[in-house]
């Protein structure tokens, strides 16, 4: 276990968020892969797996409750010294993910064909995503356990037991996607359902990989933990934390399949170009959110120390690494968007749609960081309403905005890209407004010689 109260606060975030970038930048390698053998099956393949994989937004909704509850709650009470507490809440969790995983099975196979249809009005990406959703949603139930074992080691400052299963996971899975989509070496191509198969097989190897690091993890608080009797006192507060957080990627998942909901009568070019250009600016972001994943432990622990300068120095250094990272990616994207999108696709419409949409999409790389800051501390302050509600403001405004520009004659994509930039970034507003208020509750100034306010709530 890593003491993250005492120490340069910079050096605990990189420490915890340079193994999850690691492992992330090798996911986002993966997804490159994974979309370059599927864009060879042509753009009808590109829209379906885009749309199919918008669903793992509303798994990782369900799971991020879990984790975040579980990271963040257990964070506060190892910090206290209260680590009887920390392993009831982490077995709590598991409990918890279990039941999810039955439940996200049944429910699972039963919907995902009515899914593909509300998304897709063309019959070939139907039948295309419901194949690729056959495969993919077992490894999609999987995400609850492994997202709350890894969350029982962030809490106690670990995290390379979780980057290299990552990094083993991702490698089967880049190894798995040219077998099983193109067939290579076995002459049987499985394409997308070959896509979906190749995850579920790789997030199988990572949590086994994972369930066997935690066994051998010294801690106490997390040795030989199994799941116990569900318990309102322990699982209350840990769903109280968790579910404003699990629903800001619920709202992801409404923001995808609201988008290509809009775009559906628009051509299957505009939908593969969204599904491509969501692919290549999401693995760009992966560096901010890692960044964010490590925040709830550091400023956690201090919050329940009562070290709250150092809560107040968590926030500062990481919005300024996650500036800086940022503000590369967003160089990077104005500078090789059409090369990024012409490596995964030929199709000239699919490249000029899926550049725009880039390039435009990019801008919101700077405000998103502190989005994702915002989010962290709020994980760390055990109230994640704020964040919540945040989000939930710059979906309604992007959602409203969206349905009255597409009464306008001459109503075309481009418009509902820089809609969504200028609703982020009503949404960093709101966060760090809510986030000021939050610290000066609890006596921190969120500007070093800022004043607490008094009475407020």
């Amino acid at each position: 276990m890593t003491d993250l109260t005492q120490g340069p606060v910079h050096k605990h975030l990189v420490s915890m968020g340079l193994p999850m970038m690691i492992g992330m930048l090798v996911h986002s390698l993966y997804l490159f892969v994974d979309l370059y053998f599927v864009s060879a099956l042509g753009a009808s393949a590109v829209a379906a797996v885009g749309a199919g994989a918008a669903l793992m937004f509303l798994v990782m909704a369900f799971s991020q409750v879990l984790g975040v509850g579980t990271v963040s709650l257990m964070a506060v009470a190892i910090g206290a010294k209260r680590r009887r507490k920390a392993r009831q809440l982490y077995q709590q969790g598991l409990t918890l993910a279990l039941g999810m995983t039955v439940l996200t099975a049944l429910l699972g196979f039963v919907g995902i064909g009515h899914y593909m249809q509300l998304l897709s009005d063309d019959p070939e990406v139907q039948r295309q995503g419901y194949a690729f959703l056959q495969a993919y949603l077992p490894g999609l139930c999987m995400a609850y356990l492994s997202t709350v074992l890894g969350s029982g080691l962030r809490s106690l400052g670990i995290v390379k037991p979780a980057m290299l299963v990552q990094l083993a996971s991702v490698g089967c899975n880049i190894v798995l996607a040219p077998v099983l989509i193109a067939g290579w070496g076995t002459g049987l191509p499985l394409g997308v359902a070959g896509a979906g198969l190749a995850s579920t097989l790789s997030g199988m190897l990572g949590f086994y990989l994972l369930y066997r690091f935690v066994r051998r993890e010294q801690s106490p608080i997390v040795r030989g933990a199994k799941p116990t009797r569900l318990s309102a006192r322990l699982s209350k507060p840990l769903l109280k934390v968790g579910f404003p957080a699990g629903g800001e990627y619920g709202i992801i998942f409404l923001y995808s399949a609201f988008v290509y909901w809009v775009i559906a009568d628009m051509g299957t070019e505009v939908q593969a170009a969204f599904g491509i250009g969501l692919r290549v600016v999401q693995a760009l972001s992966l560096p901010a959110v890692a960044l964010s994943f490590a925040i709830p432990a550091v400023a956690g622990q201090n919050f329940g120390a009562k070290r709250l300068d150092r809560v107040r120095q968590t926030f500062v250094a990481a919005a300024q690494i996650s500036f800086g990272l940022m503000g590369c990616a967003l160089l990077m994207m104005q500078w090789q968007a059409e090369h990024l999108v012409a490596f995964f696709t030929s199709d000239i419409a699919v490249i000029a749609a899926g550049t725009l949409f880039v390039k435009i999409s990019s801008w919101n790389f700077l405000t998103s960081s502190l989005v994702l800051c915002c989010s962290g501390m709020f994980q760390a302050l055990g109230n994640t309403l704020p964040s919540l509600l945040a989000s939930l403001s710059r979906l309604l405004l992007f959602m409203g905005a969206v349905l009255l520009l597409q009464q306008q004659a001459g109503f075309y994509a481009e418009q509902i890209w820089w809609t969504s930039v200028v609703t982020v970034l009503l949404q960093g507003v709101l966060a760090l407004y809510w986030l000021d208020r939050q610290l000066r509750k609890r006596g921190i100034g969120l500007l070093a010689n800022s004043t607490p306010a008094q009475g407020r709530g």
